[in-house]
């Protein structure tokens, strides 16, 4: 960090605020709460559904466009429904890549 005078200004104020915004808008990781995950795969897809939703769906205030669109990743507003779509299409192409179902013989 003190070679790189990029670094010089490194905050994690960004991060930090980050963090906020996901445990307010997920109560699975504020304390004392009955809505947490059991397995961690669920928890990895609650994870994700929020980080598509903000950046995706979700109309930043200040920007008056959604976080992706400002950043030019999408050129358009997307709908819960457009994920939805997003995950089915990713589960049918899981499916088509597992090949048959081979039964073993037991001796």
């Amino acid at each position: 960090i003190e070679g790189n005078p990029d670094l010089k200004h490194v905050s994690t104020s960004f991060a930090e605020r980050q963090n906020l915004t996901m445990r307010m808008h997920m109560r699975r990781f504020t304390r004392l709460t009955n809505g947490f995950s059991k397995k961690v795969e669920a928890h990895a897809n609650a994870v994700a559904l929020h980080f598509m939703y903000y950046n995706f769906v979700r109309i930043h205030k200040a920007l008056r466009v959604t976080p992706a669109m400002a950043a030019g990743v999408t050129d358009k507003l997307w709908e819960i429904g457009d994920i939805v779509a997003l995950i089915e299409a990713n589960e049918a192409q899981a499916d088509r890549k597992r090949g048959p179902y081979a039964k073993t013989q037991c001796g």
